[in-house]
């Protein structure tokens, strides 16, 4: 496992203030549940159900990403990243990242899904390569001073999300989970 932290990287460029991000299906610290795992790894490529509080009354909307730091890629891993959420809404429910969330609601209308490193857009779940030890999972919830960010899902990347919501941002949650590969584990 790495010891890099983006998150405290980022505060030291630009500090911001943070706010409670909770979820039923993660413990901070813990590893992840099986659903929220990689359907390669037996998972259900389901996003867990999170919950904020606390952010600051000026936050006009809200990104959603994952990202896993310890990707041997030398630039991590975007698991998840929505953007446009509305700042009325403050949980998503379990699945949120569904391939299907925006036609079944499980995403507030207007959100915007962009694709993960699979080029997918939805939330992939976590499947460590045998060999790269401990992986952190950093859910964050980015609270924004715009409404809307006119983001183009067919070619922005998540990494471009992070930009705007290191320039927009007001506050952020985050809680972190673990996966390892069982060929790692022991």
């Amino acid at each position: 496992m790495f010891d890099f932290d983006p998150y405290e990287q980022l505060q030291k460029l630009r500090p911001m203030g943070s706010f409670a991000l909770t979820s039923e299906d993660l413990a901070p610290g813990q590893p992840l549940a099986e659903a929220q795992r990689g359907a390669g790894r037996g998972g259900g490529d389901v996003s867990p159900q999170l919950s904020w509080s606390g952010f600051p009354a000026e936050t006009k909307s809200f990104a959603v990403t994952c990202f896993d730091t310890d990707a041997p890629t030398g630039s991590g891993w975007w698991h998840w990243a929505v953007a446009n959420i509305p700042a009325s809404v403050t949980s998503l429910a379990a699945g949120a990242g569904a391939p299907d969330a925006l036609a079944t609601g499980a995403l507030p209308e207007g959100a915007l899904v962009l694709q993960n490193e699979n080029r997918e857009p939805r939330y992939r779940g976590s499947g460590p390569p045998a060999g790269s030890g401990l992986h952190r999972y950093f859910f964050a919830v980015h609270a924004l001073d715009v409404a809307h960010l006119d983001l183009d899902p067919a070619v922005t990347t998540p990494a471009v999300l992070g930009f705007n919501c290191f320039f927009h941002g007001l506050a952020r949650g985050i809680l972190i989970g673990t996966d390892v590969n069982p060929a790692d584990a022991g």
